[in-house]
């Protein structure tokens, strides 16, 4: 009996390894198919095309890289030959190249400062009265104006105030 069970369990281990090496084979075509159906859609590309692909893209980007960078630089100059020209066009006092223009701008426009340009004589003279006797805190515009006279007030005043006019009067030549 012992030698009917042996032989049973040969047959059902020479079975299964029957239905393992089928479902292998089934496997190993599947993967044939799939390598097939990759090499069948394969392009070939020429090592010489892909490198020129990527020089065209280089080229592109450097293009594109150097147009924004134009772009900037020409902003910046404009920018900068406008600030020449405003500087060149109205001759400031010392005073106010001294005491104003590195807040305000060399003709008023703003920097780090209020814009002054186009503002009133009387309203620059408050404005200044007031820093100077600290009615209006800023301890800047306070030390600053600290050691200046009421004529050196006035003159401030009045040059500011024409800053505009003189501005326009220089664009129309």
């Amino acid at each position: 009996m012992t030698k009917h069970i042996i032989a049973a369990a040969a047959t059902l281990l020479t079975l299964a390894a029957f239905i393992y090496m089928f479902n292998s084979d089934v496997e190993v075509q599947k993967m044939k198919n799939i390598a097939t159906l990759i090499e069948k859609s394969k392009i070939e590309v020429k090592l010489s095309n892909k490198n020129e692909i990527k020089q065209e893209i280089k080229q592109e980007t450097s293009a594109q890289s150097n147009k924004k960078e134009e772009s900037e630089m020409d902003k910046k100059l404009k920018a900068l030959k406008d600030k020449a020209g405003n500087m060149a066009a109205i001759n400031v006092s010392p005073l106010y190249k001294k005491n104003c223009s590195s807040c305000h701008g060399t003709v008023g426009e703003g920097i780090i400062g209020s814009k002054l340009i186009g503002r009133s004589h009387d309203y620059i003279l408050k404005a200044l009265m007031d820093f100077k006797s600290g009615a209006r805190k800023n301890y800047v515009m306070y030390g600053l104006l600290g050691n200046l006279n009421q004529k050196q007030l006035e003159e401030l005043s009045t040059e500011i105030s024409l800053f505009q006019e003189k501005l326009d009067a220089a664009t129309k030549k």
